[in-house]
C-alpha cells in the first residue's frame, strides 16, 4: 500500500474548498469531451471514471472507434467498479457491506443520471492532457505516452453538485486518480492504459477489495447501421475470455458481418498487488430472470460478480461454457481481480487494464470465434502487457538483476521499444550551399524492450524552396525525404551501406567537442532562403514480432538555417544588396510593411552599416557581428520561424527596410557604407527600393 498519494490530497482540499466558496454551484461539471487519437483507436475518456459516451455524441465524437475514421464502434460504455466491506478497524470490528462504487451500470441512456452513476468530481474538473511528444502542444516532461489523460474523481459524495441525490450510493470513502495511455506506434496504437490508484481518505478500513472494469460492449459498424435504431443494434455481439492473457472480449456475432471484423477486448495487466489470474463474467442487458445471466440490481450481486461469480458457485469455463457466450445476444462483460486483502486509512492501491481493438486474423466466417482469428488480438495483448511490464521482464513485480534498464535503480513501467537515438546534427552554410554533418550516437543505441543494438540506417529530410512563407505550418510534414542509407550488411531495405556519406577521419570543429562521422551536401539552394534540415536514425524492425521498424522524430535535430555568404575579411570582395531592385510584395515577404526583408551580404565578421538617402540622410544604421547576428532583430524571422533558432550565414545582414525613425522607407535610390571595424577599411554600395 501506498500513502504518497499527495496530488489526490490536493484533489480533496480543492474540492471542499471550491465547494464551501461558492454554495450556489450546482451544476455537474463532467467532462467526456476527450476522446484518444494519437494511435489508430479512438475511446472517450472522462473525469467520472467511465469510458464511452454512450453515443450521446455520436457520429461526431467516437466512443470506441476502431479504426479511426472506419465508423467502426465497439463500445456503448463502461467504467470503473469498486467493491468491498467497511470496518472501523484492521481487525474489521462492526463490518458492514458489501458496497460497491460504480462508474456506470446498465443504462439506456447515459444522459439519464440515476443509480450506478457514483462517481464524482471538483467545480471545474476537467480531463488534463499531456504528451511525451515534443512537438505535441501538450507536451509535457511527466507524460508517460504519446497522449496522456489525467482525471481525478471520488465516491465520497451522495449527492451531485447541482444537489441532485445519488441513488441507493453508500461511499466506501475513495478518490481515484486515473490516467490513460496510448501511443501512435503503429505495433501500439490500438491499445489505451488505464492505470487507476485508489486511495481510501475515510477513517475507516476497506476489506476485501475488488476492482473491475465493467464494459457494454457493442461491435457494429455505424456507417452501416444506425445505433438510432435501438435494441436490435445491441443485440448482436458474441463474448470470450482467454485466461493465459486475462482478456475478456466482444464480437459482432450476427450484425454487420464483414463490415465490423475487429475485437474489443479488456484485459487485466497488474498493479501494486499482481494478482495472476483474473475473473470474468457477463450478463444479458437488464436480464432479471435467468439463473446465470442476470443483471445485478443491488450491492450484494454486484460484489458476486466482482468476485467472478455469475451466480453462487458457478463461474466461467465452470458451469458457463464458452459456447453459450459465442451466441449473439446482448451482453456486457465485466473483469475484475481481487481481493485486496485491506486498505487503510490513507493509503491506496494501484491496479492498471487495458482496452484494445484489433481485426480478426484470416479469412474464416466473420461469425465465428476462433484460436486462429484472435491471433491480432492476442498479439495486441501481448504488446499491452509488455508495455505494462516495461523493465519487469518476468512480471514478478519486482526489479530483479540485470532488469534496470536505466540505471536510476527503480521499477520502470510503461516502456516499448524505441527508435535509435537521433543523430547529433551540424549545418555549415556557405554561398548556394549547405553541409549537414551528424554523429553515429544512433548505432549505439539499444532497444528498451529487447535489448539490443537494432540500428539499421539514417533518412535525410529538408524543406523545399520557399518553404518560408509556410514556416507556421507543421515543420514535421513539410521535411521531405531526399536520401536514405543503411547497412549493406542484411537483407533489410535497400543496402546501400555509408560509403557514400561517411567521412575519413571524423570532424571536430572549434567550441564543439562532438565527433561527426557522417556528411551530405546539398547544392544549388537559393541565397536568403529559409530552410529546415534533418537526420533520422532508423531500427531493423522485428519481423517475428511483427514490428515495423521505428524511425527518430525529424523534429528532435532539425536544424533551420538561411543560405548565403560566409563572413568576408578580403578588401578586394564588393559587399552587396539583394534583391536589387527590391519590388515591393516580394515573394519571399509576408503582409505589412514589418515582414519584408533584403540581405547585406558578402560583410566582414564585425561591421558597422549606415544606408544613406541620396540627400546624404542616416536612414539606419548597425553593427553587425557575424558570430552572435540571426537574424531575430526583426519581425519576419519572429513571424516566420517562430522560436528564433535558425542559424544565419555570417557575413549576411537582414534588414526589414524600417528607419531609425521607426518608418517604412519610401521608394527611391539609397547608398549604403560598410565599415569594417577590425582594421577601418570602408566600402560603398547603393540599391534600389521600388514599391
Amino acid at each position: 500500500m501506498k500513502k504518497n498519494f499527495f496530488l489526490i490530497v490536493l484533489l480533496i482540499s480543492y474540492l471542499q474548498t471550491s465547494q464551501a466558496q461558492n454554495g450556489l454551484e450546482k451544476s455537474l461539471d463532467d467532462d467526456n469531451s476527450k476522446f484518444t487519437n494519437v494511435g489508430n483507436i479512438g475511446i472517450t475518456i472522462t473525469n467520472f471514471g467511465m469510458y464511452g459516451h454512450g453515443f450521446s455524441l455520436w457520429p461526431k465524437q467516437p466512443s470506441c472507434e476502431y479504426p479511426i475514421g472506419s465508423g467502426i464502434e465497439h463500445i456503448f460504455d463502461g467504467g470503473l467498479w469498486i467493491g468491498g466491506f467497511l470496518s472501523d478497524n484492521q481487525f474489521g470490528s462492526n463490518r458492514s457491506g458489501p458496497y460497491v462504487t460504480t462508474a456506470t451500470v446498465d443504462a439506456a441512456s447515459v444522459a439519464q443520471k440515476g443509480g450506478g452513476f457514483e462517481f464524482t468530481n471538483a467545480r471545474g474538473s476537467r480531463v488534463i492532457e499531456r504528451s511525451s511528444l515534443f512537438d505535441s502542444r501538450f507536451y509535457s516532461p511527466y507524460a508517460i505516452s504519446h497522449q496522456d489523460f489525467v482525471s481525478v474523481y471520488t465516491d465520497t459524495n451522495t449527492t451531485y453538485l447541482n444537489g441532485e441525490v445519488i441513488e441507493n450510493h453508500t461511499p466506501l470513502g475513495v478518490v481515484v486518480r486515473q490516467e490513460t495511455y496510448a501511443w501512435s506506434y503503429d505495433f501500439a496504437n490500438n491499445f489505451v492504459i488505464f492505470n487507476y490508484w485508489i486511495k481510501n481518505v475515510s477513517k475507516k478500513y476497506i476489506d476485501s477489495v475488488f476492482v473491475g472494469l465493467w464494459t457494454d460492449a457493442v461491435v457494429r459498424n455505424t456507417n452501416i447501421t444506425s445505433p438510432r435504431i435501438g435494441s436490435s443494434f445491441f443485440n448482436k455481439g458474441g463474448n470470450g475470455f482467454d485466461d493465459s492473457l486475462n482478456i475478456a472480449y466482444e464480437f459482432d456475432a450476427a450484425g454487420d458481418l464483414g463490415f465490423s471484423d475487429s475485437y474489443v477486448g479488456i484485459q487485466y495487466l497488474g498493479g501494486s498487488v499482481q494478482f495472476e489470474k483474473a475473473n470474468f463474467v457477463s450478463w444479458q442487458f437488464r436480464n432479471t430472470d435467468d439463473l446465470v445471466f442476470f443483471a445485478p440490481r443491488n450491492d450484494n450481486e454486484r460484489y458476486l460478480k466482482l468476485k467472478g461469480y455469475f451466480t453462487e458457485n458457478v463461474r466461467f469455463n465452470q458451469g458457463v461454457s464458452p459456447s453459450q457466450l459465442k451466441t449473439p445476444s446482448n451482453r456486457s462483460i465485466l473483469i475484475s481481480v481481487g481481493p485486496y486483502s485491506q486498505i487503510a486509512p490513507g493509503d491506496s492501491i494501484n491496479v492498471v487494464f487495458a482496452i484494445l481493438c484489433a481485426k480478426k486474423y484470416g479469412n474464416e466466417p466473420a461469425n465465428l470465434d476462433t484460436r486462429e482469428q484472435k491471433r491480432n488480438l492476442f498479439q495486441t495483448a501481448g504488446w499491452a502487457k509488455s508495455a505494462y511490464q516495461g523493465e519487469d521482464k518476468n512480471g514478478n513485480n519486482i526489479l530483479d538483476p540485470g532488469e534496470d534498464l536505466n540505471g536510476d535503480g527503480i521499477l520502470t513501467r510503461y516502456i516499448l521499444p524505441a527508435p535509435p537515438k537521433p543523430p547529433k546534427t551540424r549545418v555549415e552554410i556557405s554561398n548556394n550551399k549547405a553541409i549537414l554533418y551528424w554523429n553515429k550516437a544512433a548505432e549505439e543505441s539499444i532497444d528498451p524492450i529487447t535489448g539490443k543494438k537494432d540500428f539499421e540506417g539514417y533518412r535525410i529530410y529538408k524543406t523545399r524552396s520557399g518553404f518560408d512563407l509556410n514556416f507556421s505550418q507543421d515543420l514535421n510534414k513539410e521535411l521531405l525525404k531526399v536520401a536514405e542509407f543503411d547497412s549493406a550488411f542484411n537483407n533489410i531495405g535497400f543496402n546501400t551501406g555509408f560509403n557514400f556519406i561517411k567521412l575519413n577521419e571524423p570532424k571536430i570543429f572549434d567550441g564543439d567537442s562532438v565527433k561527426y562521422y557522417y556528411k551530405y551536401e546539398f547544392d544549388n539552394l537559393l541565397m536568403g532562403w529559409l530552410y529546415a534540415f534533418a537526420v533520422t536514425a532508423f531500427d531493423k524492425g522485428d519481423a517475428e514480432k511483427n514490428l515495423e521498424s521505428l524511425e527518430s522524430s525529424k523534429l528532435s535535430n532539425a536544424i533551420k538555417v538561411v543560405v548565403g555568404s560566409p563572413p568576408v575579411d578580403d578588401d578586394n570582395v564588393q559587399v552587396g544588396v539583394f534583391p536589387n531592385p527590391y519590388y515591393g510584395e516580394a515573394y519571399w515577404d509576408g503582409s505589412g510593411e514589418r515582414t519584408r526583408k533584403i540581405y547585406f551580404y558578402n560583410l566582414p565578421s564585425e561591421c558597422e552599416i549606415i544606408i544613406y538617402t541620396l540627400a546624404g540622410d542616416v536612414v539606419k544604421k548597425f553593427n553587425h557581428n557575424s558570430s552572435e547576428y540571426n537574424g531575430s532583430d526583426i519581425e519576419w524571422f519572429k513571424t516566420f520561424s517562430k522560436d528564433g533558432k535558425q542559424i544565419m550565414p555570417g557575413g549576411m545582414r537582414a534588414w526589414d527596410l524600417i528607419t531609425d525613425k521607426d518608418q517604412a522607407v519610401a521608394t527611391g535610390l539609397y547608398i549604403f557604407s560598410v565599415k569594417n571595424l577590425k582594421n577601418g577599411k570602408v566600402k560603398t554600395g547603393k540599391f534600389l527600393v521600388v514599391k
